[in-house]
């Protein structure tokens, strides 16, 4: 099978971390993962981490994250998706997790390929269905470990922390410490050569110590490969623990090189963080920083002799104590101000500019593969209009240009860059869409749209409705570095994240997690504490504070006839409120309504909600 990638918009997914965080919350494990972490700080070990990874509110957890990955509509080998699970109640999930854990053998790994866009396939492992659950329940317990181990500079796989932070981070080393000579390594296929023995021991190293765990995921990696076989090396990608477990293998390089510089505790004393560089120095160490994302990163030299010598060092390192191999005609060293270095799709170099401290500046651009991919993703959306001119064709264009406008934004040419492409493709709007598109004023577009091009002078179009993006209005966006003071395991960390449910009270919150109705599906219970929490506790009619015994909630169309329990079929009311719906009895109704005081907007409530129960209306 062959799927096509697809990179989600960077503000999807910092909205999907936000709620992976607020889940948390949802079920009360927030403050394990906090402990967890502080004591991960501390430097103790953990022996006994079983018991919570298959505690029930963990495996409630991770069904609720499972569910809101799109991968989640993809089926294993057993043929089944999420949706086969829904129906279950939350005994029956958490019965069946437990004892997967109790004898653990994973099912069979279905392999899929997805379109890497140079004409090459990346292979995907995916696990079926209850694995994936299994794994989920492993990484929300292992995460906050990890976390307080991992170097502050590693980006790739790991909560709040993005492609821009990396980006922005060379950035920063090259315009504020004037290191010019990059190191460029290329690991060959790393996630394919993972040495599973060596991992292993680095997660004990991490001081994970629960022998039952480590041999749960000494048996994912084995997992048999749908007509490969049993792997005897590699992380599959696809896997919901892979991210996690690369991190694990590379946080021994990223110490390793920053002991060599960076982190290293110089016998000279200091007192500030500019005499720290300066006590360095005297010590005649090489002087080298590194930025990562996942299996790719960048390490900066003072000089070239110093950036040559760690490149051997470091290909020696990836050999002898991680067992990976490097390509040697991809791996070299980079003098940016005269050649340029790829990384994460953008291009940089270094210009002279002005006045500034060191006397040059990074510039960036998109990179040649990353115009030729761009260039075929828009294309494709024009011949897809062109076969089918309608609103919906018209917007996929427009999502498949703005999210290449949002990701290559922080490029420093990128004005430069959009414009070459658009001259590509202004021909192939001209020739296929010519006698169906007509001209649009700005007025034309969206409020949405007329936000994000205010400003623009090019000439527009739309068919039907739908004004067309234009391709090159895209101004180059600042991007900042990634702020340490933001975790996902302390108090003062999640705030600079999103505000903690204070509007709640916590005991109401805590009996609505904890009392389930055991006779309906897992579905229908974690749709019930979603809508609750975004009702802010409180009755959808009457708007008054809920307690713990006086609220309900409710099916818009009736269960029996819909089956229906999804979030968009659920609200909350207060227990009158509820009755108030139901009732048929014309006299008991005038009572209810004098008792919960209700307006004319309200009872208007109640009777959208009486219709869709098939109830008669009640009149003013």
């Amino acid at each position: 099978m062959r799927l096509i990638e697809v990179q989600l918009p960077k503000g999807v997914t910092d909205l999907l971390k936000r709620k992976k965080l607020r889940h948390s919350e949802y079920y009360d494990m927030q403050h394990r993962f906090d402990n967890l972490y502080a004591q991960s700080v501390d430097g103790k070990s953990f022996y006994d981490l079983m018991n919570i990874i298959s505690s029930n509110d963990n495996i409630r957890l991770a069904y609720r994250n499972i569910k809101r990955n799109t991968g989640s509509k993809t089926a294993g080998t057993n043929k089944l998706k999420i949706d086969d699970i829904k129906g279950l109640s939350i005994d029956e999930v958490i019965e069946q997790v437990q004892s997967m854990f109790q004898s653990y053998k994973p099912e069979s790994v279905r392999r899929v390929f997805i379109d890497k866009g140079n004409g090459k396939l990346r292979p995907l492992g995916i696990p079926t269905i209850w694995d994936r659950i299994a794994q989920q329940c492993i990484l929300q317990v292992l995460e906050p470990i990890c976390e307080a181990k991992f170097h502050k500079h590693s980006y790739g796989f790991r909560p709040n922390r993005s492609t821009h932070h990396a980006k922005a981070r060379l950035e920063s080393l090259i315009n504020m410490t004037g290191l010019y000579h990059c190191i460029d390594v290329d690991i060959k296929g790393f996630f394919d050569n993972v040495d599973h023995s060596k991992l292993l021991k680095q997660i004990w190293t991490l001081g994970i110590k629960d022998k039952a765990l480590i041999s749960i995921i000494s048996k994912l990696l084995k997992a048999e490969i749908e007509g490969e076989g049993v792997p005897t090396k590699g992380t599959p990608q696809g896997g919901i623990l892979s991210p996690l477990l690369s991190n694990i293998v590379l946080n021994e390089l990223d110490w390793w090189v920053s002991n060599q510089w960076e982190t290293f505790q110089s016998n000279y004393k200091y007192k500030h963080n500019g005499s720290k560089v300066k006590a360095l120095k005297k010590s005649k160490l090489k002087e080298c920083y590194i930025v990562r994302y996942a299996d790719d990163f960048k390490v900066l030299c003072r000089t070239r002799s110093q950036a040559i010598k760690m490149n051997y060092a470091i290909k020696d390192f990836l050999n002898t104590r991680l067992h990976l191999k490097t390509s040697d005609e991809k791996s070299k060293v980079v003098n940016l101000k005269k050649n340029s270095s790829e990384f994460l799709g953008f291009s940089f170099r270094v210009k002279r500019k002005g006045k500034t401290r060191f006397g040059y500046v990074a510039k960036s651009n998109m990179t040649k593969k990353a115009k030729s991919n761009a260039h075929i993703k828009i294309k494709d959306s024009i011949k897809a209009i062109q076969k089918k001119p309608c609103n919906e064709t018209v917007w996929h264009y427009n999502t498949v240009v703005m999210g290449i406008q949002n990701y290559y934004a922080p490029a420093t040419e990128i004005m430069n860059n959009l414009s070459e492409l658009y001259s590509y493709l202004n021909k192939t709007l001209y020739n296929r869409l010519k006698d169906l598109r007509k001209e649009a004023t700005f007025s034309d577009m969206t409020a949405t749209l007329k936000k994000r091009y205010k400003g623009c002078k090019s000439r527009l179009y739309k068919i039907k409705n739908m004004v067309f993006v234009p391709i090159h209005a895209q101004k180059h966006k600042t991007n900042l570095c990634f702020s340490q003071d933001i975790c996902n395991y302390t108090e003062k960390g999640r705030d600079k994240i999103h505000h903690n449910l204070k509007a709640i009270d916590k005991n109401v919150l805590a009996y609505v997690m904890k009392n389930f109705i055991p006779n309906r599906t897992i579905e229908y219970n974690d749709n019930r504490i979603s809508k609750f929490i975004a009702q802010y506790g409180k009755c959808a009619i009457t708007g008054m504070e809920l307690e713990k015994h006086d609220w309900h909630c409710h099916h818009k169309k009736p269960y029996h006839l819909s089956k229906d329990d999804t979030y968009s079929n659920l609200i909350i009311l207060h227990e009158s409120a509820h009755r108030l719906i139901h009732l048929k009895d014309s006299e008991k109704i005038k009572t209810l309504i004098k008792v919960l005081e209700l307006s004319k907007k309200q009872i208007q409530k109640v009777n959208e909600l009486r219709k869709q129960c098939k109830n008669d209306l009640i009149l003013n």
